[in-house]
């Protein structure tokens, strides 16, 4: 994939959620598209927004593409908006919340399946800060960004929690899912300094 400016990312992603409050488009896609082809690729990506107060963050939205449907360009615009205005844990982001944003983009690697014998071996093969990881069981499936790596550093805990959020038990393990991994180039700012 060609290379796109990080601020060029995160921009998009803001002037997507932007472009809600204004009710008018603001993003030129073929201008960026001409200037930046890499957007014209198919690229999967995450949007994640933090709420930002006395240095501490929480979670206000992150909504995002495990697979690429399509140009990266309309994955950014689509899960800015998701992120900000459809995330079920969460009510719509309201105008007054902007200043006190981080934004963060996560594009994605296409993901790969990871053979492993059990648990142990996979512990041996996924490498913890680097690998965000799908879970998949059936119909059941669900991620974590390489960077919840951060807030669940035990491998144990971060699989438990990986099943749990699936609805799946916390050893789901045991019942050796479909395990696939990927990286991400994470870029991100306070919302305000964009």
């Amino acid at each position: 994939m060609k290379k796109v400016p990080d601020e060029v990312l995160l921009e998009i992603a803001k002037k997507s959620i932007e472009e809600t409050f204004a009710d008018e488009q603001l993003i030129d896609k073929a201008r960026l598209l001409a200037q930046f082809p890499g957007l014209a690729e198919e690229g999967a990506v995450f949007v994640t927004l933090n709420k930002m107060k006395d240095d501490k963050k929480t979670l206000r939205g992150c909504i995002g593409s495990v697979v690429p449907h399509g140009p990266l360009l309309d994955d950014i615009i689509r899960n800015a908006k998701a992120a900000a205005f459809s995330d079920p844990r969460f009510p719509p982001l309201r105008p007054e919340e902007l200043e006190n944003l981080e934004i963060e983009v996560s594009v994605l690697s296409y993901p790969g399946k990871v053979d492993y014998a059990d648990a142990y071996d996979l512990q041996r093969k996924i490498i913890p800060g680097r690998h965000g990881v799908i879970l998949k069981s059936g119909e059941k499936q669900a991620t974590f960004l390489p960077q919840v790596w951060e807030k669940l550093p035990d491998f144990n805990l971060f699989f438990a929690q990986l099943c749990n959020k699936a609805g799946l038990p916390a050893d789901c393990l045991n019942r050796h899912p479909d395990i696939y991994v990927y990286e991400v180039h994470e870029t991100k700012a306070p919302w305000k300094r964009l």
